[in-house]
């Protein structure tokens, strides 16, 4: 499967796709319309755009090439996160103490934003609370322990609770981890369901969604043309939602962040004591490795485990035995079970890490490169391009908090466009080489 061409728009066979519910019936684009603000992608981003902007009283409408939902916002680990992707300590340093506080109140916002729509939409997702955070290496203990007393001390959070060695065996039926910190704010979900239940928000607030209406090309007039196979949209704005799909669509900003492709198994159901024997407590688990292992139990005591990535335009030709590999690691006593669905996506990465917002000229916004913390941080990255949007429509400039996220610096990726991947093949071999070792 090829990461950025089109191939086939229905969604890959995973079990989000088996297992989801409602998506709303929406056409494709046929004809010519007009509106104020056209957005291009159907993810968490673009859908959380829609939705605020039309909750502001604004035309919107959604373009997406193939279906809401059918890149990493339908196909990831489910993992509601409490950062931006960064720790806090890693952001005060990087940001200041005074940034890195404005950030967390953004963290703190986008759990809130998600949870808000869940509830306002009464989406079903098997929203289940509680992410923990294990230690692959005796020496991760200390910096997992040193964030949670700084959560605790500096921002009075106290939802993070450090799990030694032996608790957290009781809790994981494996021997793997040197002890862990379980973060009581986070929670996990069922990724697919949640955006489909935005979309119908979205929809019903008044936005118009159109599937399988790939956009070609963008204009560089005012109001741009947005210009699909079969129509057209004239918009006096457009937002970029596209993450890793962006591909050249626009050139000034997509050599920034890197198209990279992560991997998902799901087992065959457990059973309710078989999967409480594995998780106990039913949170979900990342471990400390760079390339790290993510996994959950889903609502009918599966075994979702995510492992193993690759950056080629390609995915492995059996993605089962290539993610079965870690889960083994984790899990031997899992070797008999069967692997019932296994599929891919592709997500953006920045070299920083963090999520990049901007502008390009004078009608175009974006929002892209989650590096993996996509559910909370897309959903709120949609509320802030609707206030840049509608501060811009109203001639008010760029409101505070998105030039808060739009103002972290981006790098680009050595080498550009072209060039970039072999540095990031080498750099992430030498990490994935160094997670292996004692």
């Amino acid at each position: 499967m090829t990461r950025n061409a089109f191939a086939g728009t229905d969604h890959p066979p995973s079990y989000y796709a088996a297992t989801a519910k409602d998506a709303p019936g929406v056409p494709s684009l046929e004809g010519d319309l007009t509106c104020d603000v056209c957005v291009v992608g159907a993810g968490y981003t673009g859908l959380s755009t829609a939705l605020h902007l039309a909750d502001r009283g604004y035309d919107v409408i959604v373009l997406e090439a193939a279906q809401i939902g059918w890149g990493a916002s339908g196909r990831n680990g489910g993992q509601l996160g409490t950062t931006l992707r960064k720790s806090q300590p890693e952001l005060e340093e990087m940001l200041g103490r005074e940034r890195g506080r404005a950030m967390w109140s953004l963290a703190q916002d986008s759990i809130a934003t998600t949870r808000a729509i869940i509830d306002r939409f009464n989406i079903e997702c098997d929203l289940t609370p509680g992410i923990m955070h294990t230690a692959w290496k005796k020496a991760d203990m200390t910096w997992l322990r040193d964030e949670a007393e700084h959560m605790s001390r500096d921002y009075g959070y106290d939802r993070l609770r450090v799990i030694e060695q032996d608790e957290l065996r009781d809790m994981v039926a494996t021997d793997r981890y040197w002890g862990g910190v379980l973060d009581e704010g986070a929670a996990h979900l069922h990724p697919l369901n949640y955006a489909l239940g935005m979309a119908r928000g979205a929809i019903s607030a008044g936005a118009k969604i159109f599937e399988r209406s790939r956009v070609t090309r963008i204009s560089d007039s005012s109001p741009a043309t947005v210009t699909t196979d079969k129509g057209t949209v004239t918009a006096k704005q457009v937002v970029l939602a596209c993450n890793g799909y962006l591909g050249d669509l626009e050139r000034k900003v997509n050599g920034y962040i890197m198209p990279i492709n992560n991997f998902i198994i799901a087992t065959e159901p457990l059973g309710k004591d078989g999967a409480k024997a594995l998780i106990r407590d039913n949170v979900a688990i990342a471990d400390s490795k760079f390339v790290i292992d993510y996994y959950r139990l889903s609502a009918d005591g599966r075994l979702l485990f995510g492992g193993g990535e690759n950056y080629s335009s390609t995915f492995p030709s059996d993605i089962a035995s290539f993610v079965k590999k870690p889960m083994l690691r984790v899990f031997p006593q899992l070797k008999d079970k069967r692997i019932d669905y296994a599929w891919g996506g592709t997500l953006a990465i920045t070299l920083k890490r963090m999520p990049q917002f901007g502008r390009v000229g004078a009608n175009r916004f974006y929002g892209h490169g989650y590096s993996g913390q996509g559910i909370n941080v897309a959903t709120l990255g949609g509320k802030l391009l609707a206030e840049a949007v509608a501060a811009e429509a109203e001639g008010k400039g760029s409101p505070e908090r998105f030039n808060l996220m739009a103002d972290v610096k981006a790098t680009k990726f050595p080498g550009g466009t072209w060039l970039r991947y072999p540095g990031l093949v080498a750099g992430m071999l030498f990490y994935a080489m160094m997670d292996r070792l004692p």
